[in-house]
């Protein structure tokens, strides 16, 4: 009787064990995911004003989430390539990456997560928004943000989207200022759709 309740407790142990929640981290795949800055201007010799919008998909990093669901910063980290930033219009490119991004002397923006909150884990094939606060650094310059994320799960997959912004004089950003331009908004809008592969 002996044995046999010990054999049930080791029984029950082990899966008590093996269905407690693990330590998961996902990294950036390979494909699907994009970063964009989003910025109003007014053009001249234009009625009404448009958004200059430059994109790249030179992203590299990983989340990484503890037993009990919460962030791991210390192993999280979403790194941007500015460098390779791209609009509809060459010469804009070339004042962002020379002129506003600095970008010899900044090649990348990151965002390490510090925590999430109204996120209910695990996330499933029914997309759910929730925010995800942090530390961003651009041009340099780290401050605490909060990205707007609405995101879902698919076997090893996280896929979704998400959105913050800032000001120029935030991070210590010159407004542009070339003669097309009547104005530019203060406000960027920094977009990342993500596509992220869950690590063995």
């Amino acid at each position: 009787m002996m044995k046999m309740s010990l054999v049930a407790l080791f029984a029950t142990s082990a899966l008590a064990i093996s269905a407690a929640p693990k330590a998961v981290r996902y990294a950036v795949a390979r494909d699907g995911n994009e970063a964009r800055y989003r910025v109003r201007e007014q053009l001249m010799h234009h009625d009404l004003p448009n958004d200059a919008v430059g994109k790249t998909t030179a992203i590299t990093g990983d989340i990484s989430l503890t037993q009990a669901g919460a962030v791991d910063t210390a192993a999280s980290k979403i790194t941007i390539d500015v460098t390779s930033l791209k609009s509809d219009q060459e010469r804009r490119d070339g004042y962002v990456q020379h002129r506003t991004l600095e970008t010899d002397k900044y090649p990348t923006v990151s965002f390490v997560p510090v925590s999430k909150s109204g996120a209910m884990l695990p996330l499933t094939a029914a997309a759910q928004t929730f925010e995800v606060q942090g530390m961003l650094t651009v041009h340099g310059v780290t401050k605490p943000t909060v990205w707007h994320v609405t995101a879902k799960s698919g076997g090893n997959d996280v896929t979704g989207s998400g959105w913050t912004q800032f000001t120029f004089t935030d991070v210590q950003l010159a407004q542009p200022r070339v003669p097309v331009l009547l104005s530019v908004a203060d406000t960027i809008k920094l977009e990342y759709d993500f596509h992220l592969v869950r690590q063995p």
